[in-house]
């Protein structure tokens, strides 16, 4: 597993001029309110350089029962080049480089869910880990290079650069707590994520997140 450090500088999104303001977003979150819907939020910056490792986490509030898109960052060659992506109740599935891996997890109660997605190029190893807990580690697209020419957003599974969403694989619920590195975080900065508490500085975090929000999306506090 790769040290820590800070994470590299980050350019703006592709194909978004405009520099947009950042906003601490702690205790708030985006509520995506209408159902089988196209609404996305757009985030930036992107890596300035090539990703051989990441970690991704964010925490999600829905009831929905058929398939949704988390977190969707593509590629003009490839729109799962990251994708995470809940098929149905119990199982996540993440993606690299448009190949994924399947994670079960426990089914229970409609409640708060804390996803943590790392992966290293080198071992072409896929961390998945779920409200502060980790599952057995899966092979995933090693030797791989992610890409920074791309399309990052939350709330679809881009079929397309930039596109082609599937409202039935829109994201309806509740989205919050989203921060992407450029490096694998250590299992004590997993569980600090999971807890809320004090993580590494990075570019893409939600205390200065810049995002661009597209259809029925608001921002409220949480109600917890």
């Amino acid at each position: 597993m790769t040290m820590e450090k800070i994470p590299i500088c980050l350019l703006i999104l592709t194909g978004l001029s405009e520099t947009l303001p950042q906003e601490d977003l702690h205790r708030k979150t985006f509520v995506f309110r209408e159902d089988l819907s196209t609404a996305y939020v757009i985030l930036r910056p992107l890596p300035e350089e090539p990703l051989q490792n990441f970690t991704i986490c964010l925490r999600s509030l829905s009831d929905q029962t058929r398939p949704y898109g988390l977190f969707s960052y593509a590629t003009a060659t490839e729109d799962n080049e990251i994708l995470i992506f809940k098929p149905k109740h119990g199982e996540y599935r993440v993606y690299v480089g448009g190949d994924y891996v399947a994670f079960k997890i426990p089914e229970g109660p409609t409640d708060w869910e804390h996803v943590c997605f790392s992966w290293e190029s080198a071992a072409g190893l896929a961390e998945f880990w779920i409200n502060g807990k980790p599952q057995p580690r899966k092979g995933l697209k090693k030797g791989h290079t992610i890409s920074t020419k791309a399309f990052l957003l939350l709330g679809q599974d881009q079929d397309s650069y930039g596109g082609g969403y599937d409202p039935y694989n829109s994201f309806t619920g509740e989205l919050t707590d989203v921060y992407m590195w450029d490096y694998i975080l250590s299992p004590t900065k997993m569980r600090s994520a999971y807890q809320d508490l004090q993580l590494p500085r990075c570019t893409l975090g939600w205390r200065n997140l810049q995002y661009e929000i597209k259809g029925d999306v608001v921002v409220k506090a949480r109600l917890r």
